[in-house]
């Protein structure tokens, strides 16, 4: 409904529009749901507002705080549906029944969130683990990013039916599992920030590398984890993983402008211009990983962020400290064993001690249709000299990836090898 009707607005118009709900939507989304109780009511409440600005803004101009327009705009929709709903209760006991009259709130009291709890809660119930993993990014994208289902739809590359279907069940499931909007208990916080953690860290690789299409990155993808990263560090300041996270993304993120060539191909780490790589969100990484630390509990997205650094670091490829990323890799082993992690530290092993070391760890690892390990076992042995055995190798890569781009890199090392 709302994507339709963004079109009848001027450019600059919309332009407005578009960025008042992207900044503003998630806050008043959770405002609102504190009120009514219901995320996919306050969805639809804060979605009126957005219609009746996309109606009125074109006409009167925009206002001089489009963000504080929408939200006034909502609590009086909030207000109406409570009225009815009032009215109805009402009648209902001059029918004889005993429900209890319910006072009307004050919204202005209700919908005030100075320090930015409800947006907190709204985080954790969009990411809650009742969801599965695609129905809370989808969710998430869409009450915290401002997404629509179209834009969500063209990011993962899925059609626009799929994602308001998971967006619609993802609703349903948390009225039907009766999750309240609360931040969790001590108790509850770490499994529930790992969910979010998740959710956020799925997003960001999806831009940073595609598991599908033409498209090796998508930049915008690892903006919208970015942004949602820094709010939740933001909410969270004494927790060390939401700025171990955010020290990750902002570090691997730097190098996004060098990790393309001129027609898009991928260009891998050790051969990027490390010119390219953005200053900025460097210095920005190394202060949220700092502050990660500083805490004294590292855990497995601190501890990446701590191997990304080590990447950043290097002014040259010969400068990389190949073994302290592999001693790192043997930390995060112990905090989240698995055999991608296995896989890294394998890579590491082999820049740090020689490709034979690191092909006995690979050759000990199983991973069925993950096409970096023939990838990584194909490097292995190309810097081996066995160029017959790396080939097949880079070719058995091709055939397990679904991303164009990264299927044309891997035929073309097999051409090389």
């Amino acid at each position: 409904m709302v994507e339709s009707v963004v079109v009848a607005a001027t450019d600059s118009t919309a332009s407005a529009i578009e960025a008042a709900w992207r900044i503003d939507a998630p806050r008043i989304i959770a405002g609102l749901t504190r009120v009514v109780g219901d995320v996919g009511l306050a969805e639809e409440l804060a979605q009126d507002a957005l219609v009746i600005a996309l109606e009125r803004w074109p006409r009167d101009g925009v206002p001089a705080n489009p963000g504080g327009w929408l939200m006034t705009t909502a609590k009086h929709r909030a207000l109406d549906l409570i009225r009815r709903r009032a009215t109805y209760e009402r009648k209902l006991q001059e029918l004889g029944h005993t429900t209890p009259l319910q006072e009307e709130p004050d919204l202005d009291a209700a919908l005030d969130d100075p320090v930015g709890d409800d947006l907190l809660r709204l985080v954790f119930m969009a990411c809650h683990p009742v969801l599965t993993a695609q129905a809370r990014v989808a969710l998430t994208l869409r009450l915290l990013g401002g997404l629509t289902t179209g834009e969500i739809a063209r990011a993962f590359l899925t059609s626009e039916p799929v994602v308001a279907q998971r967006i619609v069940r993802a609703k349903r499931t948390l009225a039907a599992e009766g999750v309240r909007f609360e931040l969790p208990t001590t108790a509850d916080l770490p499994q529930r920030l790992a969910s979010v953690l998740e959710v956020i860290y799925l997003v960001f690789n999806e831009g940073y590398a595609a598991t599908s299409g033409e498209d090796w990155i998508r930049p915008g993808l690892c903006e919208e984890a970015l942004r949602l990263g820094r709010v939740l560090a933001g909410l969270l300041p004494d927790e060390p993983e939401p700025h171990g996270l955010t020290a990750l993304m902002e570090l691997q993120a730097s190098r996004i402008r060098a990790r393309t060539g001129p027609s898009g191909e991928p260009v891998l780490l050790m051969e990027q211009n490390r010119a390219l790589w953005d200053r900025l969100l460097i210095r920005r990484g190394l202060a949220a990983l700092e502050h990660a630390m500083r805490t004294g509990r590292l855990g497995p997205y601190t501890v990446q962020a701590a191997i990304a650094a080590c990447h950043v670091r290097a002014h040259t490829p010969a400068d990389t400290d190949w073994a302290r990323i592999a001693a790192l890799y043997q930390v995060l082993a112990h905090l989240t064993p698995s055999p991608v992690v296995e896989l890294n530290r394998a890579i590491a092993v082999g820049m740090a001690d020689g490709p034979a070391e690191g092909l006995k760890i690979l050759d000990g690892i199983t991973l069925d249709g993950y096409a970096q390990l023939p990838a990584a076992r194909g490097e292995m042995l190309e810097r081996l000299g066995r160029p017959t055995e790396a080939a097949e190798e880079f070719r058995r890569a091709a055939g397990l990836t679904r991303n164009d781009r990264e299927r044309d890199l891997f035929l073309r090392r097999a051409g090389h090898a």
